[in-house]
């Protein structure tokens, strides 16, 4: 670029996206005189899905700002809990993100996601299409101009993830209501009904079922229930919601 040049600063949460010239409390930045603030935020590696407020010499400006020399940039980072207006909250996860997916569905959390990968503008378009916020660790694919609304997933640790998410979001949390497997909601079942379905030993063990309503999926108190009711355990008590339908 050759053009105004302009003064920025990142806020200390989106340093990390830019290479290490940038991390400064401030930093100059060359633009081409066209782009917008938007345009150059993204430039420099911070999805926009991450960026809150703007201020330009102390003003708030949108993306759509096309900044002139001199100007002072500060970029904040999203405030938390966010809102996302308009629709239901609902997520869609990109392929790496199947553990995640599975401990918001165990939360009762509406979370789409394909085992498969189907490609970034197909998950973009699903994410415009039903109105789903878009979780991936994928900066491309949040740059997506198509997009409902996204969100950088900050680890890659399962935990750390949904913290990060429920913090953010703050969806409201409904344990085993939903099915792991499909994303399908969870009713009651009567044993005699699923009894087909189930082993020997688990239909002399356990009394109490839940079945999925779009995959069919039996769900009980098995032997891994109580990892499951330590993930369950830890949300509820940091995130709050309604207690377990099955404990």
């Amino acid at each position: 670029m050759n053009g105004p040049e302009i003064h920025l600063s990142l806020a200390p949460e989106l340093r990390f996206f830019a290479v290490p010239e940038r991390r400064r409390p401030w930093t100059a930045v060359v633009t081409d005189g066209v782009s917008t603030l938007g345009h150059v935020v993204e430039s420099l590696g911070v999805p926009l899905t991450e960026v809150g407020r703007l201020l330009v010499n102390g003003e708030e400006a949108t993306v759509s700002h096309v900044p002139g020399a001199g100007e002072t940039v500060e970029v904040q980072p999203v405030v938390r809990p966010q809102r996302v207006p308009g629709a239901p909250l609902r997520f869609l996860l990109d392929v790496h993100l199947g553990t995640l997916a599975r401990r918001m569905r165990l939360l009762g959390v509406d979370a789409a996601y394909e085992s498969e990968d189907i490609g970034d503008p197909e998950l973009a378009a699903r994410s415009a299409a039903q109105r789903r916020v878009l979780l991936s660790r994928d900066r491309g694919l949040l740059r997506r101009r198509e997009l409902w609304a996204g969100a950088y997933v900050y680890s890659d640790r399962p935990d750390e993830q949904l913290r990060d998410v429920l913090g953010r979001f703050t969806p409201g949390l409904a344990p085993w209501t939903r099915c792991t497997a499909c994303n399908g909601p969870l009713e009651d079942a009567d044993k005699e009904t699923v009894r087909e379905r189930l082993q020997h030993g688990t239909r002399r063990t356990y009394e109490v079922f839940a079945r999925c309503t779009v995959c069919e999926r039996v769900y009980w108190r098995g032997a891994h229930h109580a990892r499951l009711e330590a993930i369950v355990a830890g949300a509820m008590g940091e995130f709050g919601g309604a207690r377990s339908a099955l404990s």
